[in-house]
């Protein structure tokens, strides 16, 4: 039998997600102010039995590339008009009954007490379907909005981190799964099972306990999509879902590995961190269809627009250099292992800056997938069997067609081969990820 592979799903509430051009295209739905949008995409996902699909999160509307926010705007680009995906997430959560749902949330500009608490408490109304995606967030504008001048450097916000998890772990543990009594005539709770936690820390103090119950997978399910090297020893200690972009299967091979790698060396079960790969389909009943969809989707990509989110995403203006020059090798203060990936494309490719804008618009660096049903599941099988993911990220060139098609047509195939499932297994998000139960004690920091 072929060992199966896991799916799941890209998002942003938001009326752009890795796509530029998504806004743009014909068939793309731009009522993203409206529930029904997003609650399409969840019926269209869990009806390709995906595990979960995640909402990406920034904190600001971009302003790096050229010092202000107007050509953000006026370009549509990622971030500039954006939902809180909690809220978007709940009422997905309302049309479905296996999807899970995973959420950005920064540990730079929050407290562990706050989020622990949300988090349980979604975990609750979901019957056990959540997901954090863990950020340290990238840009001095995320910052400016919280009070703040400047953002932490790398090193500091992975330090902050690390203990915001640690605290947030004692929190989720601080109620037993069986402190709740509900005796109609004797005790609400046993006081002897609900426990403060008395944090104190460089970074957080808190005394706890939170206010939420023991919820149905203890606490949500880890994501994260640490690239750097510190980055990746941050996933290796706490991911159980990591979600990577690079556009070669080299690339992706040896994250894959190297992740592992990190993972085994500080005693976690390799197994238990689920590496996602994205990618953007383009689904056709011939090749030549496919490609006429790739074709025109990719000539609505604007390269400003592109180059305005690369700007956002690495922290670095890139405004000032002639767009018809190659990528400098420059410091950045955000994402450095995507700025990485973007050096090796545009050496690797001879991309000028306009070429990169105009590839980064068209998917923020994501390969494309582009045939028949079949040449697709091919080109999914390839890379499982390769050794570059334990599953796949679909993200949309619009929607929600991309996922109806997906699920529609590519899924089946899929099945036919048996490599995804045919019915959800388990009860939670852990459940049917195969990721068994929750620890609540923290594991071993490998620097």
């Amino acid at each position: 039998m072929a060992k199966q592979f896991h799916l799941a799903g890209f998002m942003m509430a938001s009326a752009v997600t890795h796509s530029h051009a998504m806004w743009r295209h014909p068939r793309g739905d731009t009522r993203f102010l409206d529930v029904r949008y997003y609650q399409d995409v969840a019926r269209a996902a869990e009806r390709g039995f995906f595990d979960f699909v995640f909402f990406a999160d920034v904190l600001a509307v971009p302003g790096r590339y050229g010092g202000d926010i107007r050509q953000a705007i006026e370009h549509g680009v990622q971030s500039v008009a954006t939902l809180d995906p909690s809220y978007v997430a709940m009422a997905m959560a309302g049309v479905t009954q296996h999807l899970g749902l995973g959420i950005t949330r920064s540990t730079t500009y929050y407290a562990p007490w706050d989020l622990a608490r949300a988090f349980a408490t979604l975990d609750h109304l979901t019957n056990g379907r959540i997901a954090w995606n863990v950020v340290t967030s990238n840009a001095d504008a995320e910052a400016q909005n919280f009070g703040f001048q400047q953002h932490l450097e790398h090193g500091q916000r992975y330090a902050r981190a690390d203990e915001f998890l640690e605290a947030a772990f004692k929190l989720w543990g601080s109620w037993e799964p069986d402190a709740l009594l509900m005796e109609k005539q004797g005790r609400f709770a046993d006081p002897d099972k609900v426990h403060v936690v008395d944090h104190q820390g460089k970074w957080f103090s808190t005394r706890g306990p939170l206010t939420v119950p023991a919820s149905p997978q203890r606490r949500p399910a880890i994501m994260q999509a640490g690239s750097s090297s510190r980055g990746k020893d941050f996933a290796a200690r706490w991911a159980e879902i990591i979600f990577e972009i690079d556009p070669t299967p080299e690339g992706r091979k040896a994250y894959y590995a190297d992740v592992k790698r990190r993972t085994a060396a500080i005693g976690r079960d390799p197994d238990s961190v689920k590496i996602f790969p994205s990618f953007i389909p383009f689904v056709g009943e011939t090749e030549s269809i496919a490609r006429e969809k790739q074709r025109f989707h990719n000539q609505l990509a604007d390269p400003i627009a592109g180059l305005i989110t690369l700007s956002a995403h690495v922290d670095h203006d890139f405004s000032v250099y002639p767009l018809d020059e190659s990528l400098r090798n420059v410091d950045v203060g955000g994402n450095t292992g995507l700025f990485d990936v973007a050096r090796r494309i545009s050496q690797q490719d001879n991309l000028t800056l306009r070429d990169l804008g105009k590839l980064y618009a068209q998917g923020v660096l994501l390969p494309q997938l582009v045939g028949t049903p079949q040449q697709i599941a091919d080109q999914l099988e390839a890379s499982f069997e390769n050794g570059e993911a334990d599953g796949f990220i679909v993200s949309a060139a619009y929607l929600p067609g991309t996922f109806e098609e997906f699920s529609d047509f590519v899924v089946p195939e899929l099945q036919r081969r048996g490599r995804v499932r045919q019915s959800y297994s388990g009860g939670t998000l852990r459940d049917n990820l195969g990721l068994g139960e929750a620890s609540l004690i923290p594991p071993p920091a490998p620097y």
